[in-house]
């Protein structure tokens, strides 16, 4: 039993855990996924159709849920990148009062059940007379709306929703990140007279850089894969003119609704394909993938 204790072998020992659970939850399913896009699955059966399931994908549906999931990515990262940035400075500046209450606040959204926030907030932007934010329009005069008819004011809801929910995660990686950044820096950038914008362009943004493309990045993947707040706001799959139809909801419109289950697998793959070509260039315009000098 001396190999257990060989140095050589200890550290593929510590590994192992890490690489079985990605190759068990992670690298099969990614693969059987590839291989049932090319695949006609019946109950019992299957059987190789070559490409029919991509040359079948590419309707009017995808495209609405396509454009639909980049909208929604484009607005949560525009939202949910500065917003918590600056407010993570606040709440990490010495100065700010009662700093740990507000973090608890922030972040109390985020422990909170995506299913029972999307019924909250579908109730607070009803459509009748009395729904919440209706009643706030009519203190300043505008009619009462419909908020999850239009695809405009759909989503605004959606991006509300996510900014609610996780702005308090996202306020904790900057954070985290603010902490990390020596107090010197900032006391010879005062001697040598910086003010405070100084400070914050030319010491806080720069060193806040690697925590930054993180959060593009988690951000990304996580917009384009939404599906449970629209599928609770629209109470189901069928929004109006699918103006609320994700990716992830066209894939669960085919492989679990339709039982197409190797349509639903070609439009995943394409999915994970189009996340990872947006990431891997704004990974090259942030300049990840460059050599320091």
């Amino acid at each position: 039993m001396k190999w257990m204790y060989s140095q050589r072998l200890a550290p593929y020992v510590f590994v192992l855990p890490f690489v079985l659970s990605l190759a068990v939850f992670f690298v099969y399913p990614v693969l059987s996924t590839f291989i049932m896009s090319f695949q006609e699955v019946l109950p019992g059966q299957t059987h190789f159709i070559g490409w029919a399931n991509y040359e079948n994908l590419w309707d009017e549906s995808f495209y609405t849920a396509l454009w639909n999931s980049s909208k929604y990515t484009f607005w949560t990262i525009v939202v949910l990148i500065p917003l918590p940035l600056v407010l993570a400075v606040f709440l990490n500046s010495k100065r700010m009062k009662w700093s740990g209450f507000f973090r608890s606040a922030l972040f109390v959204p985020a422990l909170t059940s995506v299913v029972v926030a999307g019924i909250v907030f579908r109730l607070v932007f009803g459509s009748l007379d009395a729904s919440v934010m209706n009643s706030i329009r009519h203190l300043f005069g505008f009619e009462t709306i419909n908020w999850l008819a239009s695809s405009t004011t759909g989503m605004l809801v959606l991006v509300i929703l996510a900014t609610w929910r996780y702005a308090g995660i996202n306020i904790v990686y900057f954070m985290s990140a603010l902490q990390s950044i020596p107090d010197e820096l900032y006391e010879s950038a005062s001697i040598d007279g910086a003010n405070t914008w100084q400070k914050f362009w030319r010491i806080t943004l720069p060193l806040l850089k690697p925590i930054s493309i993180y959060v593009i990045t988690i951000s990304i993947y996580g917009g384009y894969a939404m599906f449970t707040e629209s599928f609770i706001l629209w109470s189901g799959n069928r929004s109006p003119n699918d103006i609320g139809l994700t990716m992830i909801g066209l894939l669960y419109r085919h492989g679990i609704e339709k039982n197409e289950l190797g349509l639903g697998s070609a439009i995943g793959v394409v999915l994970l394909t189009i996340t990872m070509v947006i990431n891997v260039i704004q990974l090259r315009l942030f300049g990840l993938f460059k050599k320091e000098d």
